[in-house]
């Protein structure tokens, strides 16, 4: 199977040596790593420069994505920087690969990460997307990052089958694009596949750097996905308590209501939307034993 892998990096000069480093130590090597340089101010450029000269396998790209050029901070959003960074690194290279894999550049991956990943995708064709758990140092120790669930690839290390890939549409280019990408996934009849095997060292924990601006960004998303009222309060409600925060909570709820006020574009149609309120429906009524 021929893996491409796409790094957006901005401003992981502290982290992104081991992540390549990690990548260029496995027992399977990926076809092509592109890291995408999302216009970073510190020694991330230097770092892509020493592995591209030394690897034929891994090449850099610059972008930046002025505001002034867009004409609106929602590119540099969260969700959309990324996903626009992720598009450049994607469109500089040709559509020849098996599997897709979106990584952040502050993971350090066990060797044996994409031969196991390989494996997944080559024991079923239904599977459309596979990945491993992310794990945050606390104390000393390596523990499972708490907005980890068993059966959710985070957004730091997707990986997609090309097919599948192709008929979700891609990836969105929204907060919100790491569930809607399993959901619509699951739409179409993919399997979505972890491994609880494959422990990712993730250096930076998740949200760290999310602004003021993006405190109503989660509740927006959840109206994308359609939702409704009841799914976004238990949703948010969940997501609070594992962030010990009520006002993450009530930004949320803002967020859905300010959405829902300016009837924002969904990111799925109707009936899309109402295949994944049933399957919310059904994983919350599995989990409370009904």
């Amino acid at each position: 199977m021929d893996f491409h892998i796409i790094i957006p990096a901005h401003n992981e000069g502290a982290y992104l040596l081991q992540t390549l480093q990690s990548l260029v130590e496995q027992t399977f090597l990926p076809k092509k790593i592109t890291i995408v340089n999302d216009g970073s101010t510190d020694g991330t450029q230097r770092i892509i420069d020493s592995f591209s000269e030394e690897y034929s396998f891994i090449k850099g790209i610059y972008h930046n994505l002025p505001i002034q050029q867009t004409g609106s901070e929602e590119a540099h959003a969260p969700g959309s920087k990324v996903i626009n960074a992720f598009y450049r690194g994607l469109e500089a290279n040709n559509d020849n690969f098996d599997i897709i894999c979106k990584f952040d550049a502050d993971l350090i991956f066990p060797t044996n990460y994409l031969e196991k990943i390989a494996t997944i995708f080559e024991s079923d064709p239904k599977i459309g997307m596979a990945g491993g758990f992310c794990y945050i140092e606390k104390s000393g120790q390596w523990v499972l990052e708490n907005l980890t669930n068993k059966d959710h690839i985070r957004g730091a290390l997707k990986a997609y089958r090309k097919a599948c890939f192709k008929e979700i549409g891609g990836l969105k280019n929204a907060m919100g694009w790491d569930t809607v990408d399993e959901l619509l996934a699951q739409y179409n009849g993919w399997k979505i596949k972890t491994d609880t095997s494959l422990h990712v060292k993730h250096l930076k924990h998740t949200g760290k750097v999310y602004t003021k601006a993006a405190k109503f960004k989660q509740g927006e998303a959840f109206y994308k996905l359609r939702y409704g009222f009841w799914l976004t309060f238990i949703a948010s409600g969940k997501l609070a308590s594992r962030k010990r925060s009520l006002r993450f909570f009530m930004d949320c709820m803002k967020g859905y209501y300010k959405a829902k006020k300016d009837n924002l574009e969904f990111m799925v149609s109707k009936k899309e939307g109402e295949f994944i309120r049933k399957l919310r429906w059904q994983n919350i009524l599995r989990k409370i034993g009904i």
